[in-house]
């Protein structure tokens, strides 16, 4: 039992803050400013560790501060302990409030995908209640404020569990009222109308715009610049379904609207691109009751909407 005690009995956990800080800047100043202390306070932890540790931890030189050799050793594990801390702490807060359940998307997914399903999820588990931000910014999810995050991208986020849940892909799509105007039959037939431009922030090189999509096809003589342009994906599909022209739209967010027959994809060329819509979450968070239930209805979802595209396809196309 006494080693027990004895290997757990650890430095001042404000003094492990302040050096964590320090390091991280390599300047004292910066450190106090972030931890909301006297740069003299700081410097007073650091002391604090030092004779603890009975090792110097910085190198005072005249360009700045300097790690010593065993602080560049400690310094990894030590910043993989805060996040544990903060981990345990979210966690603590998530068993206190079990009926909560944070997700972040980004906005379009979130409204023309996930919202419109959302109440199947709450009816299955009405003791839940779910708090969705939807924001272009990616949220730090090692912070321990959201539980799960839906991101569009390659898939590669590590330290974080990750399920592929939709594959992506663009077509033209247009409203009926337009076609009965201006008809859409085949690509050439585009000259004749205005394109609309998705200017969403994610950077995937295989999604073509229509400037791309125009040259595969060898297209000459439609101006592929021109035209209104939106930064958010759900933005095109809505001018399109208002007649404003054709949109290069992703398929997983306008197939609502097309399965309501509020947009056509008259010309039925899809193309496939790299990025996908992924589920992600720390590890400790999917021990979570309402996490577990979440996950387990989302994979079904996606599963559903996928197996749905594939009949469609096998059927008459888009």
């Amino acid at each position: 039992m006494e080693r027990n005690v004895e290997r757990r009995r650890l430095p001042p956990l404000n003094a492990l803050r302040a050096f964590e800080a320090a390091a991280r800047h390599l300047n004292f100043s910066r450190a106090a400013d972030e931890l909301s202390v006297t740069p003299g306070a700081v410097s007073q932890q650091i002391q604090n560790l030092e004779d603890y540790v009975g090792a110097p931890l910085f190198k005072r030189t005249p360009r700045g501060l300097l790690l010593t050799d065993a602080a560049q050793t400690a310094l990894p594990a030590l910043r993989e302990a805060f996040d544990r801390l903060a981990e345990a702490a979210s966690m603590l807060t998530a068993a206190v409030d079990g009926r909560r359940l944070t997700l972040t998307a980004a906005p379009s997914f979130a409204a023309k995908w996930l919202v419109p399903r959302l109440g199947r999820f709450e009816e299955a588990h009405p003791q839940v209640d779910v708090w969705l931000s939807a924001g272009i910014d990616l949220v730090d999810l090692t912070a321990g404020e959201v539980d799960v995050a839906i991101r569009y991208g390659g898939g590669r986020y590590p330290g974080l569990e990750v399920t592929r849940l939709i594959s992506e892909a663009v077509i033209p799509v247009v409203s009926p009222t337009l076609l009965q105007t201006t008809p859409l039959g085949e690509p050439k037939d585009l000259a004749n109308h205005t394109l609309l431009h998705d200017g969403s922030p994610e950077l995937d090189d295989s999604c073509p715009d229509w400037p791309m999509w125009l040259a595969a096809r060898g297209l000459k003589g439609i101006d592929g610049a021109r035209g209104p342009r939106f930064n958010q994906s759900s933005l095109v599909i809505e001018a399109a379904v208002n007649g404003r022209g054709v949109a290069l739209a992703k398929r997983t967010l306008a197939q609502a609207d097309l399965d309501a027959g509020r947009l056509v994809a008259p010309l039925q060329i899809e193309t496939a691109v790299d990025f996908a819509y992924y589920l992600v979450h720390p590890k400790a968070k999917g021990r979570l009751p309402q996490v577990k239930a979440f996950i387990t209805w989302i994979k079904a979802e996606a599963e559903a909407h996928e197996a749905a595209l594939r009949a469609i396809d096998n059927g008459a196309g888009i």
